[in-house]
């Protein structure tokens, strides 16, 4: 369905029970990302929190789309696999042989379709422009600071306008925009973006750069925005389709040039001039749970902001998951299946990307196997697709277990493996946000191919080892008291694979660890050993994955064993190290950046304002349960 503004999706989210309106005065300093870290963290991810007094002239709105109910509510649909369907049964209509005048003329209502899903432009202004402000001030908008570490407040829904000078084709996406100044932000957009690519047509032109930021509107148009569309598919006809009516742009009052939905609830207009120094942008608190740190950023100048009367300011916060972006994956992880199974993989059946991998970490790919070097082949389409280039971790399964029961899954998965022959590692472009990368922009890869095997994808040169059930795991402690921790209730339910938590005290020692613990007659069978490091509580296993996610280059972090079993044949195992990294003692030279938590006093003042707030019973901080594992207070590890 399509939603006549913000206010009206607000309406559907109360009459279904999804939203909680505070009352209570809120300081969007800290304050508001602290009560939203809670909620987002509850089952099934809380509710949409309404801030209706915040000290300034326009309610807060967030955690809207947190929940997957809420995330088909946004997509005006039941469920978000509704969407794969109808996605998917155009591509067959449209692939599909027309032999006669009846098969031409049955396609005509669908044509008309798809011209009611085009964006249209509309003459006069639209009700995002009933107010301008003489003297643009973003101080007057309740902009977040999410993290006490982050350089300032942040626009962390910004849906960005840009145009290619030369084509004119447009472009929507989002860039988190930092506020220096009342009318001046920074222009976050990474190299690999459309954006980024239209910046540097302007510079070669010595132009300026025409830009809008749009905020609220139909929920849709901030999905849209995140969506990992071709650069020349036009977002907005994906809004169009979505929501199964066009949407209605009106042209920007100082920027002409940039079309906007006419029924937003604030444009921002400006632009970026590409001759300018550069800005010093972030820290910020980011979605991969840890800091990125602050680089040099385009500046963005404010030349008009326009508003809705009845405008409610929309935003959003990330951290360490789940939050609400994980409900907006979980939306792009269901969509996109359908063109990736119609263009790319066609052997593709599912696939799941879990909130541990915050996106790109891990990618898990369920495919109809027919023929050996089927999952070769589908990882090297998938990293060849799109967004799908930044992934570093892909699990490969076929049709024997559901992908969706981990447990499972993960018997499968490393039933089917050997370590030493069975995983493949690349490299190729990482997210910029990776930290682990030794170079930024560049790491390593890592596919996992769990399907059965044919008898060409076998190594006669190793044998499969029954793995123990136990361990005796104070013995292994007590023989390396590096160790601090070892979780082996994998082992109990026959998956062979065990976490370590270890501290670190000398080059490499993690690789050399790794080489005495497989010299262990109890270890013979375990095919996989994960290290984090020493503050990592390896009983919590979600926890224990996100940082080991986070913190592995899968080219340099790994090491492969072939343990000797005789009659000349090996065993094979591997021990894989997402510790953090350091220039003493893994030569590494870049910034390690810190884990995002709540500052004591934030922590207590919304402990003491929780009362009032009246949104259920207490709820404590998330961030308690990482504050041992911070390095320090700053944004940046000492390293």
């Amino acid at each position: 369905m399509a939603y006549k503004n913000l206010r009206h999706f607000i309406e559907k989210l109360e009459q279904e029970g999804e939203l909680q309106r505070i009352s209570t005065y809120v300081d969007p300093k800290l304050e508001i990302a602290e009560i939203t870290d809670r909620v987002s963290k509850m089952p099934g991810g809380g509710k949409a929190l309404l801030f209706e007094n915040t000290g300034y002239d326009f309610p807060v709105l967030i955690n809207s789309m947190g929940s997957y109910k809420r995330m088909c509510m946004a997509l005006g649909v039941q469920e978000l696999d509704d969407v794969a369907r109808e996605i998917e049964d155009l591509f067959k209509m449209l692939s599909k042989p027309k032999e006669s005048i009846l098969d031409k003329l049955a396609m005509l209502p669908k044509l008309g379709q798809f011209a009611s899903w085009m964006p249209k432009v509309v003459g006069g202004k639209g009700a995002c422009q009933e107010v301008v402000m003489a003297n643009p001030d973003l101080g007057k908008l309740p902009v977040l600071t999410c993290w006490p570490k982050d350089g300032g407040p942040f626009i962390t829904l910004p849906v960005i306008h840009t145009k290619d000078p030369v084509t004119g084709s447009r472009n929507v996406g989002m860039y988190r925009m930092q506020v220096f100044e009342k009318d001046m932000t920074g222009m976050h957009w990474h190299k690999h973006k459309v954006s980024a690519k239209h910046f540097m047509e302007y510079k070669k032109l010595n132009k300026r750069m025409p830009v809008a930021v749009v905020l609220g509107g139909d929920p849709v148009y901030t999905y849209s925005a995140t969506a990992p569309l071709p650069e020349n598919v036009d977002e907005y006809m994906l809004a169009g389709f979505l929501r199964k009516k066009k949407v209605e742009l009106v042209k920007c009052i100082t920027q002409p040039e940039i079309e906007v939905p006419a029924d937003a609830d604030f444009v921002i207009e400006g632009y970026v001039d590409p001759g300018e120094e550069l800005i010093w942008e972030g820290p910020f608190g980011d979605h991969t749970g840890y800091y990125s740190l602050a680089d040099w950023y385009p500046r963005f100048h404010v030349t008009a902001i326009t508003h809705r009367k009845d405008a409610v300011y929309p935003s959003t916060i990330v951290g360490i998951p789940p939050q609400e972006d994980a409900w907006i994956g979980k939306a792009t992880e269901r969509i996109f299946l359908a063109p990736i199974k119609m263009t790319l993989v066609p052997e593709i059946i599912n696939m799941e990307m879990p909130v541990e991998g915050v996106f790109h970490n891990l990618v898990i790919s369920q495919i109809k196997k027919d023929y050996a070097g089927q999952a070769q082949k589908v990882m090297n389409a998938m990293w060849g697709a799109g967004q799908m280039m930044f992934n570093k971790i892909l699990v490969v399964s076929d049709e024997g277990e559901s992908i969706t029961d981990y447990k499972k899954l993960a018997q499968y998965v490393f039933r089917n493996l050997n370590p030493a022959t069975d995983i493949y590692l690349s490299q190729g472009p990482m997210d910029v946000l990776d930290h682990s990368c030794s170079k930024m922009g560049f790491g390593g890869k890592m596919c996992i191919d769990g399907t059965r095997k044919y008898e060409e994808e076998t190594d006669n040169a190793y044998q499969q080892a029954p793995a123990p059930k136990t361990l005796d795991v104070a013995l292994i402690m007590q023989q390396f008291p590096e160790i601090k921790g070892i979780n082996s209730s994998l082992l109990a339910i026959d998956i062979p694979c065990i976490l370590v938590s270890v501290q670190k005290n000398r080059p490499f020692h993690v690789r050399e660890l790794n080489e005495q613990l497989y010299t262990l007659p109890a270890l013979a069978g375990i095919k996989m050993v994960l290290y984090v490091e020493h503050t990592v509580d390896v009983t919590d296993l979600a926890s224990a994955l996100w940082r080991f996610c986070n913190n592995m280059d899968p080219k340099r972090d790994s090491f492969v064993i072939r343990q000797p079993a005789g009659n000349g044949r090996y065993i094979g195992a591997i021990g894989m190290d997402g510790t953090l990294k350091t220039r003493l003692l893994d030569n590494f030279e870049r910034d390690w950046p810190n884990i995002i938590v709540a500052d004591d006093d934030t922590i207590r003042k919304v402990d003491a304002l929780w009362k009032d707030l009246q949104i259920g019973p207490f709820v404590a901080s998330p961030s308690l349960k990482y504050k041992h594992q911070i390095y320090g207070e700053e944004a940046v590890v000492e390293q």
